[in-house]
């Protein structure tokens, strides 16, 4: 009861600063329940003047500290959740965060890692970058890579114990919304907050980062035109980062880039077409690539940096990427719509024809468009209102690769403002199609069912002896009942003042029936 009054006061502070920034100000009163409508008009009162303007939930998220940055950051990769407009403009929110004093971070350093800074490094720079959960310092070695430029991330103070209280709010938001409505339970808000949960201990335990790191740079060392910054394990730990120094060009200065003789639409053709072969041929994907986390190095490469939040598909979800883009490519928009029923994404109640049609209708007008004529978040909108309109439940992996899609489409065209999308993305999903869709795959795939199946049948035995076992069981239950405990039905039978307890029961009942059967 302590708590949840906490969560509410709490939450009812980030509302008054949501309000006073007019975050609610366009809020269409139709568009939200019945219950919620004169809190929105109250809402709207508390507006401070001037506000409601492009920026005003931004600020507001800054306002509330590192937790909603990350919050609002996270959230820009959920349009359906938060609307087109929302997420565009939290894409453009930073970590307004202030660095917290370099001696503070040297003692950070010296006690994870077990010795005096002196002796670690050369030199130690001021902060040179500070977000919501570390900073980071230029640092030159000593020893064995004396002289070698590094960059060090250290975790910021006192962060662990506020995200923890800050999310446990949220949590008990996400439980109120899913409890009160429909539409929260299709948008799954309470798998949202999980996801960001999982992101934020990710983000806040370096060495995950930093094994993060050390994958995408396994999956890529061969990639011609990418490449990823090594791990200096010895100077990493659960507060401590090191990374190799990147020097080069960031992709936000496309002057500079232009200046230093890189050709800008073809560094853009990488950024597409890195991305979607990580995504496609790996299923695991930087899910953060914003201008900010790449550069150019001299040799024309392009480096990713920062890996705290990063994406996986499973095998199912990568042949679903892949068929997807390869249908909007070929504008086969039946085996689209087929897609998403065979993955069963879309409930069978529908048919795949008219799924087909509201596909169409997102596909045609990009084609033989340049981005430069393409209204990514229109496409979005439609494409979320059909989601809706199908009853298609989100798919937290899904939305956080389309909406990188976005991002990563967005550094492409800044790069090169009449880029077609579709014509970079073609030659990797086709040779992606190609390798394991066609002939070659389906071999490849026969391979790996045989395998499995001999592994099955090695295991045959003990299987008959499990389903013989489990049917003596189940003939045993049908002719003698299932056999309980005297106490066990005493405290059944005498806990009827409390409900709680009986169900807890009567539970543990039903427990003990399956152990007996699949036992």
């Amino acid at each position: 009861m302590i708590g949840a009054i906490g969560h509410v006061i709490r939450l009812m502070h980030s509302g008054w600063v949501l309000a006073r920034e007019g975050v609610f100000t366009d809020v269409d009163p139709m568009l939200v329940p019945p219950a919620a409508r004169l809190p929105l008009m109250a809402a709207k009162l508390l507006a401070r003047r001037g506000s409601g303007r492009a920026g005003g939930l931004s600020k507001a998220m800054a306002r509330l500290g590192p937790s909603y940055i990350k919050l609002g950051q996270f959230l820009a990769t959920r349009p359906d959740v938060v609307g087109v407009n929302a997420a565009k403009e939290l894409e453009e929110l930073q970590d307004r965060v202030a660095p917290f004093p370099r001696e503070q971070a040297i003692r950070t350093v010296e006690r994870s890692l077990g010795a005096p800074i002196d002796t670690l490094f050369a030199s130690f720079s001021e902060p040179i970058a500070a977000a919501s959960v570390a900073q980071v310092h230029r640092a030159v070695m000593k020893g064995d890579g004396e002289g070698r430029s590094v960059a060090v991330k250290v975790l910021r103070p006192g962060v662990e114990r506020m995200f923890r209280r800050d999310l446990a709010d949220m949590f008990f938001a996400a439980r109120m919304a899913e409890r009160y409505s429909a539409e929260a339970r299709r948008l799954r808000i309470i798998d949202v907050v999980e996801t960001l949960a999982r992101s934020v201990k990710m983000e806040m335990d370096f060495r995950l980062e930093a094994a993060a790191a050390s994958e995408y740079a396994e999956n890529t060392r061969e990639d011609p035109d990418f490449r990823v910054p090594s791990v200096l394990w010895d100077f990493t730990s659960r507060e401590v980062l090191a990374l190799e120094w990147v020097e080069g060009l960031h992709l936000s200065d496309p002057a500079a880039l232009t200046r230093a003789g890189h050709d800008l639409p073809r560094v853009g053709r990488i950024v597409i077409q890195s991305f979607l072969e990580h995504a496609v041929r790996d299923g695991f994907f930087h899910a953060d690539m914003h201008q900010g986390n790449l550069f150019v190095d001299p040799e024309g490469k392009l480096v990713a940096v920062d890996f705290g939040i990063m994406g996986r598909l499973g095998p199912k979800e990568r042949r679903f990427l892949a068929e997807i883009l390869y249908g909007f490519i070929t504008r086969n928009y039946t085996r689209v719509a087929e897609v998403h029923f065979e993955a069963g994404y879309v409930p069978d109640t529908y048919r795949v024809d008219d799924f087909a049609q509201a596909i169409r209708a997102i596909g045609e007008p990009i084609h033989s468009r340049t981005a430069d004529q393409i209204s990514m978040a229109k496409l979005l909108s439609l494409l979320f209102e059909i989601t809706a309109l199908f009853e298609m439940r989100t798919r937290t992996e899904l939305v956080m690769l389309q909406k990188t899609m976005v991002v990563v489409e967005g550094v492409a065209r800044s790069l090169d403002p009449r880029m077609n999308i579709w014509s970079a993305a073609e030659p990797v999903i086709s040779a992606w199609i190609r390798d394991r869709l066609g002939p070659a795959g389906v071999a490849s795939e026969a391979a790996k069912s045989v395998f499995s199946l001999g592994r099955l049948l090695s295991h045959a035995p003990e299987l008959l002896q499990l389903g013989e076992r489990t049917a003596r069981d189940l003939s045993a239950v049908a002719h003698e009942g299932v056999r309980i405990a005297p106490q066990s039905v005493r405290e059944i039978t005498q806990s009827r003042e409390n409900r709680g307890s009986r169900i807890a029961l009567w539970a543990i009942a039903l427990l003990l029936l399956l152990n007996l059967v699949l036992n």
